[in-house]
């Protein structure tokens, strides 16, 4: 089996970078891409407020649903109120892990009811900061979510709960030989820059872009494996993630914690270098070392 890649793009909320995604969804819809958008229904993260909210936000998911882009819960808040690594340990801290059953039901089933109260069906979970443990699992299968978008794995596998893990792996273009591999992009910092050259790698990769819909259907749902397992292990550990968890961890957020939007003194999209937010930090060190990728 041929490689075949999913686009992914995190943060998906109404204060993100609109002027940065009304040129990413414009390349998406041109060359006809179906993304996976992880969608966070109650965003308390200020890390994440870099544009005036959107008046008609939830209006627009509605309509990225029904032209059959896949719609991800992201979390609740996006708030890490623990210091858990949960079982992929790629950060340390995290909204779920670490949280007894009770509170991770509780933030979960919010999510849930914000989606629906919006006319969302969604069945897809991405944790922020890839970070849950085995009771999110379990709450996720008992509120009806099949499928993570999340783990190392090369191909989709079910696990003891009844839920597909469809590997995400990748934070750019890269060539891979076979398997599913899912890029997660985060495009709150981008400038012209970033745009163009996305525009121009996924072009070049687009036979080879498909849906997560059609993955999904197409895969064989066998359960994970002892070997699954090993090789996801592997391929873990020759992939880097300390300088990025030393940087996000300190967006902890307290639970009460809570800032209002700012206007920036001038509307231009976020500078690579200079006069940069904390969630222009963030989001540049989740890409350094990782974007330069992007040509290969």
């Amino acid at each position: 089996m041929k490689a075949r890649y999913l686009l992914r793009f995190d943060d998906i909320c109404p204060t993100m970078n609109w002027r940065v995604w009304d040129a990413v969804e414009a390349i998406l819809c041109g060359q006809r891409i179906h993304p996976i958008l992880a969608v966070v229904p109650d965003n308390q993260d200020h890390g994440l407020r870099v544009s005036a909210p959107a008046e008609r936000f939830w209006e627009r998911v509605r309509k990225w649903q029904r032209r059959g882009w896949t719609i991800a819960m992201h979390g609740w808040q996006h708030r890490y109120v623990t210091t858990e690594g949960g079982i992929l340990k790629v950060n340390r801290y995290s909204e779920f892990a670490g949280l007894p059953r009770s509170e991770q039901q509780h933030k979960l089933s919010r999510g849930r009811e914000i989606f629906e109260r919006e006319g969302l069906a969604s069945d897809v979970f991405v944790a922020p900061a890839h970070s849950f443990d085995a009771i999110t699992l379990q709450v996720l299968a008992e509120l009806g979510f099949r499928y993570v978008s999340d783990g190392f794995f090369q191909v989709p596998v079910v696990d003891e709960f009844g839920i597909m893990w469809v590997p995400q792996q990748l934070w750019s273009y890269r060539r891979r030989p076979f398997g599913v591999w899912t890029i997660c992009f985060h495009i709150n910092s981008w400038t012209h820059e970033h745009i163009a050259a996305f525009e121009e790698r996924t072009l070049h990769y687009r036979e080879a872009i498909s849906s997560f819909r059609t993955v999904v259907e197409q895969s064989h749902a066998r359960r994970k494996t002892p070997f699954d397992v090993a090789a996801a292990r592997v391929y873990r550990s020759t992939t880097k993630f300390g300088a990025w968890g030393k940087i996000k961890a300190k967006r902890l957020i307290a639970p009460s914690q809570s800032m209002p939007y700012v206007q920036p003194a001038q509307d231009l999209l976020p500078r690579v270098q200079g006069g940069t937010t904390l969630a222009t930090r963030t989001s540049l060190e989740d890409s350094k070392g990782k974007f330069h990728e992007i040509g290969n």
